[in-house]
């Protein structure tokens, strides 16, 4: 899959013309040369720069208007605005099911989880060294319910007031029980400065060129050109002795060089990119150094119209799902990176205590022909003289895969699903479209079938509540032609609904994961989606000038450039080599 930079974990294997200008960095000074050798409290020497290549991003502008750094911005905000500028209250670990206190210390709910009260930390300042309060997080949430189009506006379907008893408490009180909005609320809500943005005219269209947060780091204008932009040491942050960098250095690159030669040439230190044949283009040129690890992070699904003919059926459901080879999408399509995906649609292992005990074993095999013939004969379909099954009056099964053009693993993707679907005696004709005119589709229901990710809709939560409450809620689904906002395939069940209120009016563990428990069995039983292959979290490093990254044995955040605010926490515990 390829998207734009902004919005994409996917980028392109394609690499741009700032390679050459990394490489002139390189030569004329390695990112990791110390500023200073003094060490810090747990002994290590302080300085480097380190050089961060999230996605490709082409030159940066150098308007008035450009140049981004507005945390709540519907979309095109810089990287490094979300984390290493703007902070959360709170931090979710989603790789490990951990909740860290951040800028809010502690947090209580109310009998009814009705009501939130957050205590913040005490001693923290914004880098311009006035002082982060209460009212900062007050007025944050406030300017989300004046301007709905602000990201993180949705808070207020939800929120009925907001106070702050004190300039280190805030009382949020909520329409319903709402324990599932900590996450959005703490984990994903950036906080604004209210001395600055108290004045901004519209806090919308505002690029906030010259941030101010309490982040680990700010802005160097000195050093912002359409090739480069360097983010500096804040000397405000709040947590003694960090960051132990003193820059980071975000280039921009455009060429069609790719992506393998970027890595070779040893000029970056933390990458989010495809690369086809990692260990061999990558690791291998420097296995003492050079590393990856690509855990799943969403879920890559086919989406059926439910409304539509003959995916009503639960048996039609059925056999597409049982007809589709997984293993041979994730090792033709997508490199061997995206292994088959659990029937649940849980992300596993990371998901693993939450996994229904019976479907402990369960899992996708290659594709079972026989089995989609048994399903689709039972519910009275019959071969025509094609091969392909049609029902009592003559219709065929037949339908269309709406794919983006140019995301080719998933172009290839559904063209291997449709010759599954063939040797099952289904007809499936994949349809590329712009991407746009796809997004159009999904949201307004005009469409037959479709690939799609989770991460799409939804940033991947720190439980599977949030998935399938994107994925099958009833209010984010829509009748044909209006908006949906996540529920494309238009599955509307009580039972689905009430499990997601379960979970969401209580926050005792053995409740929520009873409710997870049936989410679970109406995704194996009735399949209102089709879990495919998960989707990989792209993420290549060097320990040659820095080491503290996250690893598959010490996953202490999710370990993407472009995973917001992770990208901060690993940060903060890089250091020189």
């Amino acid at each position: 899959m390829k998207q734009s930079s902004w919005l994409s974990p996917r980028p392109s294997g394609k690499v741009w013309l700032g390679l050459l200008l990394m490489l002139v960095l390189a030569s004329c000074g390695s990112p990791g040369n110390a500023a200073t050798s003094d060490l810090s409290p747990q002994g290590f020497k302080y300085g480097g720069a380190v050089t961060i290549v999230p996605s490709p991003v082409g030159s940066f502008k150098l308007g008035p208007k450009d140049n981004n750094f507005n945390p709540l911005a519907p979309q095109g905000t810089l990287r490094g605005t979300k984390g290493m500028i703007y902070e959360t209250l709170l931090f979710f670990n989603v790789e490990n099911g951990d909740i860290k206190p951040w800028l809010a210390t502690s947090y209580h709910w109310s009998i009814d989880v009705t009501t939130l009260a957050l205590t913040l930390r005490q001693g923290v300042t914004w880098s311009d060294g006035q002082p982060f309060t209460s009212n900062d997080v007050v007025f944050t949430l406030n300017l989300l319910h004046q301007y709905p189009a602000l990201a993180g506006s949705s808070l207020w379907n939800a929120i009925q007031s907001v106070t702050n008893p004190d300039a280190h408490t805030v009382i949020v009180k909520f329409k319903y029980p709402s324990v599932p909005l900590l996450w959005q609320l703490g984990g994903q809500m950036y906080i604004l400065p209210e001395h600055i943005w108290k004045d901004v005219k519209d806090p919308v269209t505002e690029v906030n060129a010259n941030p101010v947060g309490t982040g680990p780091f700010m802005t160097n204008p000195q050093l912002f050109d359409s090739e480069l932009y360097v983010l500096k040491r804040n000397p405000h942050y709040w947590q003694p002795g960090k960051p132990y960098v003193d820059e980071l250095r975000y280039p921009a690159y455009t060429s069609n060089i790719s992506a393998d030669l970027l890595l070779a040439q040893g000029s970056t230190d933390w990458t989010g990119l495809f690369v086809s044949n990692v260990q061999n283009t990558f690791v291998k040129t420097d296995s003492a150094h050079n590393h990856y690890w690509f855990p799943p992070s969403n879920v890559v699904m086919l989406y059926m119209n439910l409304t539509k003919y003959p995916f009503t059926l639960p048996a039609v459901r059925q056999a597409i799902n049982v007809a589709i080879d997984r293993e041979k999408l994730n090792m033709v399509a997508e490199s061997g990176y995206e292994p088959p995906a659990h029937p649940t649609g849980l992300i596993l292992p990371t998901n693993q205590n939450f996994l229904v005990p019976d479907y402990k074993d369960m899992a996708y095999t290659k594709k079972n022909v026989a089995q989609a013939n048994t399903l689709l004969t039972s519910a009275g379909f019959m071969k025509g003289m094609d091969g392909i099954y049609q029902d009592k009056t003559g219709t065929r099964l037949a339908f269309n895969i709406d794919v983006v053009s140019g995301w080719t693993d998933w172009e290839k993707s559904c063209q291997l699903i449709a010759d599954a679907l063939k040797d099952a005696g289904i007809a499936a004709t994949v349809t590329p479209l712009s991407y746009s005119d796809y997004m159009s589709a999904l949201a307004m229901g005009n469409f037959d079938t479709a690939i799609s990710s989770s991460t799409i809709t939804t940033t991947t939560g720190p439980t599977p509540y949030y998935l399938y409450d994107t994925l099958l809620n009833s209010s984010n689904t829509a009748p044909i032609g209006k908006l949906a906002n996540g529920n494309w395939e238009r599955w509307s069940d009580p039972a689905t609904d009430q499990l997601l209120a379960q979970y969401a009016r209580t926050t005792d563990l053995t409740m929520q994961r009873q409710a997870l428990y049936g989410l679970q069995r109406i995704m194996v039983q009735q399949v209102p989606a089709i879990p495919l292959v998960y989707g990989a979290t792209w993420y290549e490093y060097s320990t040659s000038r820095f080491v503290g990254w996250p690893d598959e044995k010490n996953p202490y955040a999710m370990p993407a450039p472009y995973s917001d605010p992770d990208s901060e926490i690993v940060v903060l515990n890089l250091h020189l080599a």
